[in-house]
């Protein structure tokens, strides 16, 4: 869909814009190791971050969207001293955040671990008021030195 060239002067390494279908997936994963990698991160960091992204991104596709293929999805990464912010924003109904919360590992089976993963993996993990209070804002952190 849209992408913008890295600015890292003033710390941004992407920004791109593209719809809620599954299959935009790879290269979203692709472009979040590209960013990620650009700042010399060591491969288990680059992997948080693709799993993270990724886990978030189909989180968005199924629950805010619903699985409806043409709802806008903008992810942004940027630099910020010694951590790595990324900024996760749909245009969907607006979710309560205190409903977002990870399933008991106890509870085995399918799917529901997305969040899990993504508190795991980050250091701060938060739902910002999105711009216009339209749709949803995540917010993802993470020190990389």
């Amino acid at each position: 869909m849209k992408h913008t060239t890295p600015d890292h002067k003033n710390g941004l390494l992407l920004s791109y814009k593209f719809r809620s279908r599954p299959d935009q997936l790879k290269c979203v994963r692709a472009k979040v190791t590209e960013a990620v990698t650009s700042c010399g991160c060591i491969d288990n960091i680059i992997q948080d971050f693709v799993i993270a992204v990724d886990e978030a991104c189909q989180n968005i596709i199924r629950h805010a969207y619903q699985g409806q293929p043409d709802g806008e999805i903008i992810l942004e990464i940027c630099k910020e001293n010694d951590d790595i912010v990324v900024l996760l924003r749909d245009f969907a109904h607006r979710v309560d955040p205190n409903l977002i919360k990870p399933r008991d590992l106890d509870d085995v089976k399918p799917g529901g671990l997305g969040t899990y993963f993504i508190r795991e993996v980050m250091d701060e993990v938060t739902f910002m008021p999105p711009p216009q209070n339209v749709g949803n804002l995540l917010k993802m952190r993470k020190r990389i030195t």
